[in-house]
């Protein structure tokens, strides 16, 4: 079987995993564990369908690093449930969903599944880092258009994006990215950088909508280009879009890197994070097994491991 790594960006997968699986699915002491299974089941299947055999579950260390909070201090502040000094803040999670974050990392560990995540950075961070340095080809499963700046088919690294559901997987690639949004995924930082994105709390270049932000990179190529044409008499750029970028020059110096995702984090290697697939066996399989049954994981658990024998 060809190598191939599959990162996953685990936050977006279970909460996606809990609000498309019914909560009627609990333990016998009542907890939930729709979120549980719902993931299981998407491994299990991404694994299988798309032939993985090196697997990362990328964990949000933190949510909103500081970092990026200084820089921009509405980045994600709409889902913030409770700061905290000298940690990172709580994120607006259904308690429903919160009590099975400690079963889903239980669940992960005794599968075998390497789960890795970086201080004061988020799992786009993590995912960031191995699909720009992995040596195989990339699957990067998330929901978050963000992360369609590392697509690169020159890397054989793609997304597959779940927005619409895991009926309705799409493969984005450079030619799927320039499609939809009229930039190359090598732009789509600096695209994002100027459309502004609600969802994250970023503001964007007032006046500058989608259509405009890539008519702009067409034209300069690169956040940095476009800039520089504004400080140029001679460049062509017109009055009113010079007005707007220079309205919003605090923040264009700042929300590059914000929005771009880091590329170079300290992480153990795939081999060092046990990323590689394999089935499960002794003491594990036993002990996932009887979780199976006690926590009412139904078939999802059966699932997972007959697609990880798929690895012998």
């Amino acid at each position: 079987m060809p190598h191939r790594l599959m990162l996953l960006d685990t936050a977006s997968l279970y909460f996606r995993a809990f609000f498309g699986v019914p909560d009627s699915i609990r333990r016998a002491d009542g907890t939930p564990v729709n979120a549980v299974r719902g993931l299981l089941d998407m491994i299990a299947r991404l694994t299988a369908e798309y032939g993985a055999t090196h697997l990362v579950a990328c964990w949000d260390e933190d949510w909103r690093p500081q970092w990026r909070v200084d820089l921009i201090p509405t980045y994600k502040s709409h889902r913030v449930a409770e700061a905290v000094a000298g940690a990172p803040d709580l994120e607006v999670v259904p308690d429903a969903l919160q009590m099975q974050v400690p079963m889903i990392r239980r669940v992960l560990g005794l599968a075998g599944i390497a789960v890795v995540g970086a201080a004061a950075h988020e799992a786009d961070d993590v995912i960031g880092t191995y699909a720009s340095h992995a040596d195989l080809p990339v699957d990067v499963v998330t929901g978050d258009r963000d992360l369609f700046q590392v697509v690169d088919d020159g890397r054989q690294v793609r997304v597959i994006y779940t927005a619409r559901g895991m009926k309705n997987l799409e493969i984005v690639t450079d030619a799927v990215v320039v499609g939809k949004y009229r930039v190359l995924p090598e732009q789509y930082a600096d695209y994002a950088t100027l459309r502004g994105d609600a969802s994250d709390g970023l503001p964007g270049v007032a006046g500058i909508g989608e259509k405009t932000a890539a008519s702009l990179l067409a034209a300069y190529g690169t956040l940095d280009g476009l800039l520089e044409a504004a400080t140029d008499p001679g460049s062509g750029l017109s009055a009113p879009v010079r007005s707007k970028l220079a309205a919003s020059a605090d923040y264009l110096a700042v929300a590059p890197v914000v929005v771009k995702v880091v590329r170079d984090l300290a992480l153990p290697t795939l081999e060092e994070a046990g990323a590689v697939l394999q089935p499960v066996v002794g003491d594990s399989r036993i002990e996932l097994e009887r979780l199976a049954t006690d926590w009412n994981l139904g078939g999802s658990v059966k699932r997972l491991l007959d697609a990880f024998e798929l690895r012998r």
